[in-house]
C-alpha cells in the first residue's frame, strides 16, 4: 500500500513537472510526462493502462519535439521566407533553447531574419520571415499541450472509466 502511495505520488510529481517543461525548456517535458504516466501505470501493476497505450504516448512524446521544429519552419514558410530563413529559424529555435524562455521566443525569430539578411533580402522581408516563424513557433506550443493534455486524458479515460 505505501508503495503504490509513493508510486502515485512521484507519478503526479513527474507529470507536473512534464507539463512544466513544455513551456520551460530547462526541463523535458514530454519524456518527464511519458515517464510519469509510465509510473502512474505502474503504480496500478499496468492493469488499466498496458503497453499498447504506453508506446502511443511515447510515440505522441516523440511528435512533440518534431512539432516544436516543423512548426517554426512552416510559420517562416507561410510568410514567403527562403530556406535560408527556414534554416535559421530551425537554428534559431534550437540555439535559443539554451537561452530560456527569451530565447525560446528570440531564437526563431532571430535566425529567420539572419537567414534573410545572408539571403540579401531587405530589412522588411527579413521581418516578416522572422514574424512567420515566431508564430508558427507559438502555434507548435498549442500543438503540443495539446498533445500533452491527450495523453492526459486518455490516461485518465483508460484507468477510471
Amino acid at each position: 500500500m505505501t508503495a503504490t502511495i509513493a508510486l502515485w505520488a512521484l507519478a503526479i510529481f513527474l507529470v507536473c513537472i512534464g507539463i512544466a517543461g513544455l513551456a520551460l525548456p530547462a526541463l523535458p517535458g514530454p519524456p518527464l510526462l511519458f515517464l510519469g504516466l509510465v509510473v502512474a501505470a505502474w503504480a496500478d501493476n499496468f492493469e488499466y493502462v498496458g503497453a499498447a497505450t504506453l508506446t502511443v504516448f511515447a510515440l505522441l512524446s516523440l511528435l512533440t519535439y518534431v512539432v516544436d521544429i516543423v512548426a517554426g519552419l512552416l510559420g517562416a514558410k507561410r510568410f514567403n521566407a527562403s530556406r535560408q530563413a527556414m534554416f535559421g529559424a530551425a537554428a534559431g529555435a534550437f540555439v535559443g533553447i539554451f537561452f530560456g524562455l527569451p530565447g525560446i521566443l528570440f531564437g526563431p525569430f532571430t535566425g529567420a531574419v539572419l537567414g534573410e539578411l545572408y539571403n540579401r533580402r531587405h530589412w522588411r522581408e527579413a521581418g516578416w520571415s522572422g514574424l512567420g516563424a515566431t508564430l508558427g513557433l507559438l502555434a507548435g506550443a498549442i500543438i503540443k499541450l495539446t498533445l500533452a493534455f491527450s495523453m492526459l486524458g486518455w490516461f485518465a479515460f483508460m484507468r477510471f472509466a
